[in-house]
């Protein structure tokens, strides 16, 4: 007999979350905080978007995105999830870059990074404070014109070492290009500056489950394997979604998944004004990504100077379209330690790339999987740099690709950083075409990431309390 997924399900919703990624899971909690009625769909079986999790035979639990988030992480979550949860974020203390221009390790944060550029790049400590300063100052309000690449050129004109080792881990946690604007650049630079790079000790799983919970605490109805077919309009007002062929009123719809998806699928362009329309189709998504997931058998360990986040690259120089290439020569390693899950005492391995969906997605299966096994050896030649003697430690090694995050997410072409810097005007506007309407998730660079995720649901959650106390 098929299971009832909405079983249960009330008449009537304040609000209907659509998408359980960090940002619509951070909408639902702080808005059945406020009192509201929430119902969260997402569908797939397991909460948590990008930021979830899997499990293999032998005990193995692999996070699906190399995950490396600000300071503000702490604070977010403290605030608008539990004490619990911020608690559980600590540092991570060796980040390693190793390519043909350089090879050092940094606490990444500014001063050591200000140590690096004056002592090891022998840049003027007046131009790295200056160069500092003005990422720091950067909001929303200023100049788009300017390109990451003009920001650079302006303080660090014909250093391409500077520039590789500034815009790589940027380009790897959003996939933001030196064609963009610096604006998008500079806040998330800034931002991890800060005090550097932090991750959630114990595990994706632990992190989602701990949320889950939380929601479930609060009042949320939490509900998997529901699959929105519909975002329901009447007079200009959001009225009711369609999930899994039943339809359930609502006041106020919140939607997680992808912008274009939301606006151009889910509501229907014969419902928006014509000019938004056009904005909406001129929106360009961001790149997604190839990982390769590798456990270490038990008992096999990694000499943690192997380091905790590991930017490593073949390329003479920094290039995002080599970043994005199917023949990898840069890839991002994160090295989970038994500390990462203490109770498991395994080493993981996973290797990030950047990647374009149509040259994984227009290949014929068979060669699809000859692909996916070139990506799996490749990488291990390049991991054995670093643990040698890899392939006799390990237990078990897989590949995703932008079409494995395609199935299970539904982003479109399998997107791992949502939209454009112009997907976020787009985001913002949408209640002014449906009241009632609201989108949060991974736009316009700024908004991505683990950090913009959680903030962006919180931002999107006042607007609609907001909303729904007016109306």
């Amino acid at each position: 007999m098929t299971r009832d997924f909405l079983k249960g399900v009330r008449d009537r919703y304040d609000v209907v979350v659509i998408g359980a990624g960090l940002a619509g899971m951070t909408a639902a909690n702080a808005l059945a905080r406020a009192g509201h009625g929430v119902l969260l769909l997402e569908q797939h079986f397991k909460l948590g978007g990008l930021a979830t999790w899997f499990r293999r035979p032998g005990g193995h639990i692999f996070d699906v995105s190399l995950h490396g988030f600000p300071v503000g992480m702490i604070k977010s979550c403290r605030r608008y999830w539990t004490r619990e949860i911020a608690d559980r974020i600590v540092q991570l203390k060796n980040i390693r870059f190793d390519n043909p221009m350089f090879s050092l390790s940094t606490t990444f944060d500014r001063d050591d990074f200000t140590r690096l550029l004056v002592e090891r790049f022998h840049i003027a400590p007046d131009a790295v404070g200056r160069f500092f300063d003005t990422a720091r100052d950067m909001n929303f309000y200023d100049d788009q014109a300017i390109t990451t690449r003009e920001l650079f050129d302006r303080f660090f004109p014909g250093r391409e070492d500077v520039v590789r080792l500034l815009m790589e881990p940027i380009t790897y946690a959003n996939g933001s290009t030196l064609e963009d604007p610096a604006l998008t650049y500079g806040i998330v630079f800034s931002n991890f500056m800060s005090k550097g790079v932090f991750t959630f000790q114990g595990g994706t799983d632990r992190l989602v489950e701990a949320m889950r919970d939380e929601m479930v605490r609060n009042g949320v109805d939490v509900r998997i394997r529901a699959n929105v077919q519909r975002i329901h309009v009447r007079g200009g007002r959001v009225e009711a979604v369609t999930v899994n062929g039943r339809t359930v009123p609502t006041r106020a719809v919140v939607s997680n998944a992808n912008l274009k998806t939301t606006i151009l699928d889910l509501i229907g362009s014969d419902r928006l004004d014509r000019d938004f329309v056009d904005q909406v189709r001129a929106v360009r998504l961001n790149n997604s990504s190839t990982q390769v997931y590798m456990a270490l058998g038990a008992g096999q360990m990694i000499d943690e100077s192997c380091g905790d986040l590991l930017f490593s690259s073949t390329a003479p120089a920094f290039r995002t379209d080599l970043l994005l290439s199917r023949d990898a020569s840069s890839r991002t390693y994160s090295f989970y330690y038994p500390k990462t899950r203490p109770e498991r005492n395994r080493c993981l391995i996973v290797a990030s790339t950047n990647a374009n969906y149509a040259d994984w997605a227009e290949l014929p299966r068979e060669e699809y999987e000859l692909a996916k096994g070139n990506l799996a050896r490749s990488t291990l030649d390049d991991v054995e740099k670093y643990v040698p003697g890899i392939r006799d430690k390990l237990d078990h090694v897989e590949v995703s690709t932008p079409v494995t995050f395609r199935r299970y997410t539904q982003h479109v072409d399998g997107a791992s950083f949502g939209t454009k810097f112009e997907g976020l005007a787009v985001s913002r506007a949408l209640p002014e075409q449906i009241a009632g309407m609201y989108h949060a998730g991974s736009v316009g660079i700024i908004m991505s990431g683990w950090l913009g995720a959680v903030n962006y649901g919180v931002i999107v959650a006042n607007d609609v309390d907001a909303f729904l106390l007016k109306k």
